[in-house]
């Protein structure tokens, strides 16, 4: 790993600093080194201690625990990165892969459903699988119980993306051991955690956002109303891209997350001929070129007043970025400054959507 690749991957794992703050810092100063070095700084201004740098040693560590997996770290921006999960404000600064990258370069659809799916549409999503990879379509899911594994099981011969919500290295659950291996080894498995991460909950909402970002749609099978599927979806949608859904029989709770969909705009879908009716091929006018994102715009430090305007709109209830921009009536450069001071001082959090709140 070159020095550059090790300096972002430290960036990245150093406290308080998430995929969002670290776009701006490399953004802002155009290299990892320098962004690590200013970190201190930013920190005392929006009123906090600064986060301590991660340890070298541990980032050798995990760079040679991935290289003993047969897995590597992919960083944004560079050529091998999926093009499509770039686009995200949220894409992760640092993937580890295992298998074919080129598979997350294809046109993909994400095939999410419920983890205790009625036989009937497991066989369904098992099918629809198949016959998308069978046209050249990567299937993407998350090696849940469920829909998950009938769509990686359909999709395994023609090209499946697994995305676990933990270590490349922990299998959850347990019994998608040898599926898990199998991916890794004829498709493309994506972690985003460091190796040894547990899967808790709190990562699943991280691990959905990777595969609705990888796919140009997200197709629901099944789901109750308050489901991870659910929020899939949902991340599809608000990355403007296409959310479809299979409807099911009003009678079993497994159908009304998939029908509400549907009655709210989801295409419906009852064949891959549907879904690849809704799909486009990638653009390259949708896709950075690799490298070219780092061009640091000119520095705008904000002043005490401006730092006391924002803190005072904010709180508890998260709010928009947007939202603070037009109360506040200051330049969009200023208040993402402040709010990265204000993150790196442990005094704000990220909520999904572009919201913001005090802890």
């Amino acid at each position: 790993m070159t020095d550059a690749r090790f300096a972002q991957l430290r960036l990245l794992r150093t406290p308080g600093i998430g995929p969002v703050t670290w776009r701006q810092l490399m953004d802002r100063f155009g290299d990892a080194e320098a962004a690590l070095a200013a970190v201190p700084m930013l920190a005392r201004r929006g009123g906090g201690d600064a986060p301590r740098a991660a340890d070298p040693a541990a980032i050798r560590r995990e760079v040679d625990t991935v290289a003993r997996l047969g897995a590597r770290h992919v960083m944004l921006g560079e050529a091998d990165y999926p093009p499509l999960l770039a686009q995200l404000d949220t894409a992760p600064p640092a993937l580890i892969v295992r298998g074919a990258i080129a598979l997350a370069h294809r046109s993909a659809v994400a095939l999410v459903g419920a983890r205790n799916a009625s036989a009937a549409s497991c066989r369904f999503a098992r099918g629809l699988a198949q016959d998308l990879a069978a046209q050249g379509v990567a299937v993407t899911s998350g090696l849940a119980r469920g829909i998950d594994t009938a769509a990686h099981v359909g999709a395994l011969e023609g090209g499946t993306i697994g995305v676990i919500a933990s270590g490349i290295d922990l299998t959850f659950p347990p019994e998608n051991a040898r599926l898990q291996d199998e991916i890794a080894t004829r498709g493309l498995l994506i972690a985003e955690q460091p190796p040894g991460t547990q899967p808790l909950a709190r990562h699943f909402p991280s691990r959905n956002r990777i595969i609705a970002g990888l796919a140009q749609g997200t197709v629901v099978v099944e789901a109750a109303p308050r489901s991870g599927s659910l929020i899939t979806a949902r991340l599809a949608a608000e990355a403007g891209r296409e959310v479809m859904a299979v409807p099911g029989h009003p009678a079993d709770p497994r159908a009304q997350g998939c029908n509400m969909l549907i009655r709210e705009g989801a295409t419906l879908i009852q064949s891959a001929a549907d879904i690849l009716e809704q799909i486009r091929p990638i653009d390259p006018r949708m896709v950075r070129a690799p490298g070219a994102r780092y061009t640091p715009p000119p520095p705008e430090d904000a002043s005490d007043g401006d730092r006391r305007r924002i803190t005072d709109l904010l709180g508890p209830v998260a709010v928009t970025v947007d939202e603070l921009i037009r109360q506040s009536g200051r330049p969009p450069a200023i208040v993402q400054t402040i709010l990265l001071e204000l993150e790196l001082a442990g005094r704000l959090e990220r909520h999904a959507g572009g919201r913001v709140a005090l802890p």
